[in-house]
């Protein structure tokens, strides 16, 4: 049996192990841990193998794993490679054909629904056939660029000959997935690896010196940072329903140069939350609510694979119980930025609306925000105020 035929069978018997119950780079180091043989790039073939059998999502289902594996390689690569060149010349020779003409190439027929079999629980905004087809193809790595310090980290990425895009904003930095932008800029209060379309919720948020803001459900802390980032003069106050997320929360602060916050374990669902908040009140609240994360499977396509369609109703009563729970604290005259990384119209529209209807807060603006056409993630986002 040849490497490349070796290769193949490592993934059939990963991809037939694996069941979803954790994340699938977590699955696959603790099977290359198993099998201390399997070199760097053994390991690395393989896994992209198995990747590749994800990215399909829910086409060719009936089709033998080993024969959709090289079809998930042949439709997610686009230039020749020597496990294509081993067991499939053909399609290896055609490669470089546009995604249109690879498609009557393989043994079914590929379109969105065949992807992405929930298209019509998506966002009204989604491009559908666009946002399917982007699980062929890895997202980019994101930094956000801090402290005026664009030039200098630009020159590091020259150096070690690194290609990147800058926005237009000047700050948005892309990379290929898979940099190890750690080793290349060693100051970290230069950047934060932040997606491109979770920076760009920072443009709802419009704080002022000396106003109360509340990210209630921080997590790592990406969008207190670019808070803060905004106005330093903001009082800020974090919290998180776990509190080892809040002590790596404060680790990535620390590195941030991020101060004056107050920090809290809070259980946003409890009936009785809103009487261990007193009287307080925010002008600004960030609410990064809980969800499917479905605009984030381009980087976890596994998800897709394991996802059920009622998930999407849980995820919706969860988020409307924080949403009641915290739109009393909003001051009158404050904002409420909504914010998911789900693309299902449950999760984004109908939470607004419900905020609506249960409160005197109205949007202002925001709605999806489209990372398939970028290489990142896709975000809903909406200021209420």
């Amino acid at each position: 049996m040849s490497r490349w035929e070796n290769y193949l069978a490592s993934a059939e018997k990963i991809i037939g192990a694996y069941h979803g119950s954790l994340p699938l780079h977590h699955f696959l180091k603790a099977f290359f841990k198993e099998h201390p043989y399997m070199g760097s790039r053994d390991r690395r073939w393989i896994s992209q193998l198995v990747y590749h059998y994800f990215r399909l999502g829910h086409w060719g289902k009936d089709i033998a794993v080993s024969e959709r594996i090289v079809a998930g390689t042949f439709l997610c690569e686009t230039s020749p490679n020597d496990f294509l060149a081993a067991v499939r010349p053909a399609w290896n020779e055609q490669i470089a054909l546009s995604l249109a003409d690879k498609m009557p190439l393989i043994p079914a027929a590929l379109t969105p629904a065949t992807i992405f079999p929930f298209l019509p629980d998506l966002s009204e905004e989604i491009d559908t056939n666009a946002y399917a087809y982007t699980f062929l193809k890895q997202p980019r790595l994101f930094i956000r660029v801090r402290n005026g310090k664009l030039d200098k980290v630009l020159q590091l990425l020259e150096k070690a000959a690194v290609a990147y895009e800058v926005f237009a904003n000047k700050t948005t930095v892309a990379l290929p997935n898979g940099t190890k932008i750690e080793t290349i800029v060693t100051e970290k209060s230069w950047y934060e690896v932040q997606d491109a379309s979770s920076q760009q919720t920072g443009e709802l948020f419009s704080p002022a010196k000396n106003e109360r803001w509340w990210d209630c459900c921080a997590a790592s802390g990406g969008k207190s940072i670019l808070l803060k980032d905004q106005q330093p003069g903001v009082q800020l106050l974090v919290s998180d329903v776990r509190r080892s997320i809040l002590e790596n929360l404060q680790q990535r602060f620390t590195a941030a140069g991020v101060k004056n916050y107050d920090a809290r374990v809070m259980d946003l669902t409890a009936e009785n939350f809103p009487a261990t908040m007193g009287q307080q009140q925010f002008d600004g609240i960030i609410l990064d609510a809980p969800c499917s994360g479905s605009g984030t499977w381009g980087r976890t396509p596994e998800s897709l694979a394991f996802f059920k369609k009622e998930e999407i109703s849980k995820y919706q009563q969860l988020q409307k119980r924080i949403a009641h729970n915290v739109i009393p604290f909003v001051k009158k005259g404050g904002v409420l930025i909504y914010i998911t990384c789900s693309v299902f119209k449950q999760e984004n529209e109908e939470v607004v609306k419900y905020i609506e209807e249960n409160s005197a807060l109205r949007r202002q603006e925001g709605g999806v925000i489209a990372g398939y056409n970028k290489g990142a993630d896709t975000m809903y986002a909406v200021r209420l105020s």
